[in-house]
C-alpha cells in the first residue's frame, strides 16, 4: 500500500502544477494582444490540460480510491476530518472541469472574463492545497 500512497502523493503534487499553472496561462492568454501569441497560449493550455493534469488528476483520485477502501475507510470512516478532505477533493474536480470549460472558451473565442477574474481564480487550489493537507496530517476532528 506505500506504493500506491506514493502514486498518489506524486500524482497529486503533478495534478497541482497544472491546476496552479493553467489559470496562469489563462491570464497571460486574456493579456495577449497578437494572433501567434494567442495561438501559442491554445497550444500550451491543451497540452497542459490533456497531458498532464487530467491524467494526473484521474490517478491521484483512483490511487486515493485505493487508499480509501483498502484501509482508510475503515478506520477513519466516521472522522469528519476525511469528509471534509473528499468534499475538498470533490471541489478540485469541478475546478478542474471549470479549467477545461474556460479553456475552450478562449480557444473558441467566447471568453467573458477578466486577466483580473484569472488571477482570483488562480488563488482558489492553494486554499484548498493547504487545507487538504492540514486535514490529513493533524486530522483536526
Amino acid at each position: 500500500m506505500l506504493w500506491i500512497k506514493s502514486l498518489h502523493v506524486i500524482a497529486m503534487v503533478a495534478w497541482f502544477a497544472g491546476l496552479f499553472y493553467l489559470p496562469r496561462l489563462f491570464v497571460y492568454h486574456v493579456d495577449c494582444a497578437d494572433e501567434a501569441g494567442r495561438r501559442r497560449f491554445e497550444i500550451m493550455e491543451r497540452r497542459l490540460y490533456r497531458a498532464i493534469m487530467t491524467p494526473a488528476a484521474v490517478v491521484t483520485v483512483l490511487a486515493g480510491l485505493a487508499l480509501l477502501v483498502d484501509y482508510a475507510w475503515a478506520a477513519y470512516s466516521k472522522a469528519g476530518w476525511l469528509h471534509a478532505k473528499l468534499t475538498l477533493v470533490a471541489l478540485l474536480v469541478v475546478y478542474h472541469w471549470l479549467c477545461g470549460r474556460y479553456l475552450a472558451a478562449l480557444r473558441d473565442g467566447r471568453n467573458t472574463h477578466s486577466a483580473r477574474f484569472f488571477r482570483v481564480f488562480n488563488e482558489l487550489p492553494t486554499l484548498v492545497l493547504v487545507a487538504v493537507v492540514c486535514l490529513t496530517i493533524v486530522k483536526p476532528f
